[in-house]
């Protein structure tokens, strides 16, 4: 164990812990209710858990591990990687959430891919298996890399294995997933955020004030490079890949399910603020925390496992009394937690309601007691398939996550944009752009010539949208799409459509 991991290190995360899972246990009996209990909540969450869920589901370890990283090695122009999720979000709270809410309220929809199949008349299973499978192979991957996240962060903060803290950070996360489902998530994610603003504001004022202030920060960072205070020093297609990592956010469905959980739409406004002012705190703080960590370890050789992911548990013990070391540690578990529980409720919920129950068993009624301890058995599969790719991914967190988000965001992104916004969507050109984005984000990554110009979710997202509009037109719309825009505007519901 590493100096520093002292008794009231230790005690003040395994309290952390201990919280989220008594949260769980909380939660255990009504979301043992039904599936809509299990995987939304009941579609009645308060509107500051639905935007304190939603933004912290969706910046993970890549944003205390990654986005740090990132700029304790490009400097102050890291603060690109974050602008574009954060407009990105803003915009999807104040408009595209209301919509998808009204619609999943209206027609009972659970997952994503039960809008897709009310929205496009899917009768026979065939779009909702095709957005499954693109959501297993993604979300497999981004869990895993949480996974190794954990790993990372139990081996620079507590001296174990990096494979052993993968196995804790596992284990400590299907507990409470499998014990709450969605309601323990998202008021553990409640919590979460909560923690990981503290990290995020404290240490780098911590760390700056034990330097002598922001103007012996400043002077350092030109001394060892001018480029790291100047916001524009990286080139345009770097410039384009950070701006367009915001245009994964329509696309990623433990986002979107936070949307259709609230219990009233129009206070989607209220969590807009609240989810805003938290993005770009945390952005911030990441980003502050990366360029105060470079003065104080200015060589890649001295952060722990010459790793400079492992940069924020370093400065934190190096700054902080040994109970705000701990807390610091727990708001890095917050952010892997906070997502891959909500990733792992997003592809269980595709296999057990999208696969099992309105595909399998489609010609018959399933008790939601049985759905329930299904799903919680396909969390545990789950869990051990991510559990395998974890212990095997030798990329590093920032750009394993943004693959997988950006796979994500290219196939669901336009598609669902053109779903709420478009009426001449088809089945057909959905298909298409689920297809066509998965597709070109795996092409494109894996061509270095090509994974070399611009980051693969901008390409993948316009193809995906052009394809889709392309077949759009050449195949025929699904009968009932005036009544489906007239929910999603909020001028009627099915129950007014039916009394006309």
């Amino acid at each position: 164990m590493p100096e520093g991991s002292s008794p009231a290190t230790l005690g003040a995360f395994f309290g952390y812990l201990a919280l989220v899972v008594a949260i769980g246990l909380y939660a255990t009996r009504f979301s043992s209710s039904g599936i809509s209990e299990f995987f939304l909540g009941g579609r009645r969450m308060h509107r500051f858990v639905v935007a304190l869920s939603a933004v912290v589901s969706g910046r993970s370890a890549w944003l205390l591990l990654g986005v740090t990283g990132l700029a304790w090695s490009r400097g102050i122009s890291a603060v690109w990687a974050v602008v574009g999720y954060i407009v990105a979000e803003l915009f999807l709270f104040l408009f595209y959430a209301r919509r998808l809410r009204r619609f999943s309220g209206a027609y009972d929809c659970v997952t994503l891919p039960d809008f897709f199949a009310i929205r496009f008349g899917d009768r026979d299973g065939k779009l909702r298996v095709l957005l499954v499978v693109v959501i297993l192979v993604f979300m497999v991957s981004y869990v895993a890399a949480q996974f190794v996240a954990g790993g990372k962060a139990f081996s620079a903060s507590f001296g174990l294995s990096q494979t052993g803290g993968v196995w804790l950070t596992a284990a400590i996360v299907l507990a409470y997933t499998v014990l709450g489902g969605f309601l323990a998530v998202s008021l553990t994610d409640m919590l979460q955020a909560f923690f990981m603003l503290a990290g995020l504001t404290l240490l780098p004022v911590m760390a700056i004030a034990d330097r002598g202030g922001l103007g012996v920060i400043v002077a350092e960072l030109v001394a060892l490079d001018p480029a790291l205070i100047d916001p524009f020093a990286l080139e345009l297609g770097v410039l384009a890949g950070f701006l367009g990592i915001g245009l994964g956010s329509p696309g990623n469905p433990h986002i979107l399910v936070r949307y259709m959980s609230i219990e009233d739409p129009d206070q989607l406004r209220v969590s807009a603020v609240v989810g805003t002012t938290w993005n770009v705190l945390m952005a911030w703080g990441a980003v502050v925390v990366g360029l105060a960590g470079r003065v104080w370890f200015p060589s890649l050789g001295e952060l722990p496992g010459a790793d400079r992911e492992n940069l924020y548990p370093a400065l934190a013990e190096l700054h902080l009394p040994p109970v705000l070391t701990g807390v610091v540690i727990a708001s890095i578990f917050a952010a892997i937690m906070s997502t891959a529980d909500s990733q792992l409720l997003v592809a269980a919920s595709s296999v057990v309601r999208d696969l099992y129950e309105k595909v399998l068993c489609r010609r018959r009624e399933i008790p939601g007691r049985r759905l329930v301890v299904l799903s919680r058995l396909v969390v545990v599969l789950l869990v051990a398939a991510s559990l395998v790719l974890g212990l095997l991914a030798s990329d590093i967190i920032f750009w394993l996550v943004l693959f997988a988000w950006a796979g994500l965001g290219a196939a669901l992104g336009p598609t669902s944009i053109l779903a709420l916004y478009w009426r001449g969507a088809t089945r057909w050109g959905v298909a298409a752009g689920f297809v066509t984005g998965t597709v070109v984000t795996i092409i494109w990554k894996s061509v270095d010539a090509l994974a070399g110009t611009v980051y693969e979710l901008i390409p993948a997202f316009l193809a995906a949208g052009l394809a889709t509009v392309v077949v759009s037109r050449w195949t025929s719309q699904p009968p009932g799409v005036e009544e489906m825009f007239r929910i999603m505007d909020g001028a009627t519901t099915p129950q007014a459509e039916e009394g006309r």
